[in-house]
């Protein structure tokens, strides 16, 4: 079986922060594309107080083949002490995109 096509979620503190993030990933070839939704609302416990904040949410399109080195990857590029990084496996989705997700990031992978 190959690589497993995912989606993995990670907000940023504003929309800045966001598109370095997403341009590095995806020159990187750690991601295929990237969507930055900016003004999402995020309610969370952080140092045991609930925090409000609003924030821009990377939808990353990548794949387990490389996952590692895009959390890792994130991680070195992020502000926050403890940044989102939650992969979705993608079970379903159109196949001639899936084919261009894995075929973009097998060429930048070579």
């Amino acid at each position: 079986m190959g690589a497993e096509s995912l989606v993995v979620l990670c907000t940023c503190p504003d929309e800045g922060t966001g598109q370095r993030v997403a341009r590095s990933l995806v020159e990187e070839g750690l991601a295929a594309c990237v969507n930055a939704i900016p003004n999402v609302a995020s309610t969370y416990r952080w140092e045991d107080r609930v925090q409000e904040d609003r924030e821009v949410l990377l939808l990353i399109k990548s794949s387990s083949s490389v996952y590692g080195r895009l959390e890792a990857r994130i991680r070195e590029l992020h502000p926050y002490e403890l940044p989102e990084v939650v992969a979705v496996p993608i079970v379903r989705g159109s196949a001639a995109y899936l084919d261009w997700l894995q075929a973009a990031l097998h060429r930048t992978n070579e």
